[in-house]
């Protein structure tokens, strides 16, 4: 087991919270048991909307890189990424969730997402990379090259490790790691890949290349041909069609 990251807990945690008592999730405790066992409690509303919001997404990005649909899987990541913001703004929008102990009980192996990785690049190879700025409040920076592949493939990890204490029966733990995780990757991640889908299905939509500039701005240095700039938006299309 490995003990929870400090920055998460607050600088004082009592020891348990008394019989009876309603933790920050809502859920009420009935104490810590002889030999300290870990605590199962049935999920609230909130617990189980949350879960079912991430099970949703696990399963549906899953699904999607199958490539059963390859005209949708823009659009369809786009509206997954979307709803899965909204669960995750839900959690950024709650007091800190506290987890009964202080070690993480072990989660057990995991998978390692790389053939989940690959399917996903596979059916974006087109328009998988993408440019984004880390923190848009930090020192000015250069926009970094992503991958939505790889993004995607990382938040999925991330949701089944908390999955799997949620239906393990550690509730508090779950909504923990979930919001925990939100705050400090999952969240911006997707964030950055909705960024990157919205863009492309705007391209499509409005029938506007990828990579050309606003009326009036500088196009001199923007490294690519219009042949290449052609090619770019072509193979977008295609694959928004399924064509």
């Amino acid at each position: 087991m490995s003990e929870q990251p400090s920055s998460t807990h607050p600088s004082s945690i009592p020891p348990s919270t008394p019989p009876g008592a309603t933790s920050t999730t809502g859920i009420p405790s009935t104490g810590t048991p002889a030999g300290g066992a870990p605590h199962k409690h049935e999920p609230d509303d909130f617990a189980v909307q949350i879960a079912d919001s991430v099970e949703s997404f696990v399963l549906a990005v899953t699904e999607v890189a199958k490539g059963d649909e390859p005209g949708s899987v823009v659009s369809m990541l786009l509206l997954e990424v979307s709803q899965l913001l909204l669960a995750g703004g839900r959690l950024g929008a709650i007091e800190d969730v506290v987890p009964e102990d202080r070690f993480e009980p072990d989660a057990g192996p995991e998978p390692d997402g790389v053939e989940l990785r690959e399917r996903l690049a596979g059916l974006l190879a087109p328009i998988d990379v993408f440019h984004e700025v880390f923190d848009p409040y930090g020192p000015p920076e250069k926009p970094s090259a992503f991958r939505i592949s790889d993004d995607l493939a990382g938040v999925v990890a991330e949701l089944r490790h908390g999955l799997t204490h949620y239906q393990e029966g550690r509730v508090s733990e779950a909504l923990w790691w979930w919001q925990f995780s939100y705050l400090s990757s999952w969240g911006s991640t997707c964030t950055a890949v909705l960024r990157a889908l919205q863009s492309l299905i705007a391209h499509v939509r409005l029938d506007s290349p990828i990579g050309a500039a606003a009326d009036g701005a500088d196009t001199d240095d923007d490294g690519l041909t219009d042949e290449q700039l052609e090619q770019q938006a072509g193979d977008l299309m295609a694959a928004e069609l399924g064509l």
